[in-house]
């Protein structure tokens, strides 16, 4: 199935998405899909990419993105996912500036790798962070006001694209 998505204009001028994808999105097409909302959330990211592939937006990564990537202990799923990778247009490296906008965030509770990827997703200016983290979520709803992008379910996200 092939999805008509909307662009998104700023003054009658198209602009192209930045996205951060959080290493829960790149991992939840080689979950378990027995269950809806994996499944779900498996085909919105699947789409997602293909906006991505076809350069409709871009994929803001992060140094952060890869040591996660490099720490799975499935090989098979951890080749995979790096191979996704050569679709992300830019790779955050994470310096003093974005440990200390981490360390912020800490304080307010964010864990330690949430917190880096949103100070690298917000350094590449990212238009939203997708995560399928419903803590995460719950916690950068908590602090949007702080935050200098959002957050969103990629499922969610993509449903508000296509209405």
């Amino acid at each position: 199935m092939v999805y008509d998505v909307k662009p998104y204009t700023l003054c009658g001028l198209i602009v192209m998405k930045l996205i951060y994808l959080d290493v829960c999105c790149l991992n939840r097409p080689f979950d378990d899909q027995t269950q809806e909302r994996i499944r779900l959330e498996s085909e919105a990211i699947i789409l997602i990419f293909r906006h991505i592939e076809t350069q409709d937006w871009q994929w803001v990564s992060s140094e952060i993105v890869d040591f996660e990537i490099d720490k799975m202990p499935d090989s098979e799923r951890k080749y995979r996912i790096h191979a996704m990778k050569i679709f992300s247009t830019q790779s955050i490296i994470a310096t003093d500036s974005q440990i200390a906008r981490a360390e912020a965030l800490q304080e307010q509770g964010f864990d330690s790798y949430d917190a880096l990827h949103l100070a690298c997703a917000e350094h590449g200016a990212a238009d939203v962070m997708l995560t399928t983290d419903d803590n995460l979520k719950r916690l950068a709803n908590r602090y949007s006001d702080m935050l200098y992008l959002r957050v969103e379910n990629p499922l969610i996200w993509l449903q508000e694209l296509l209405v």
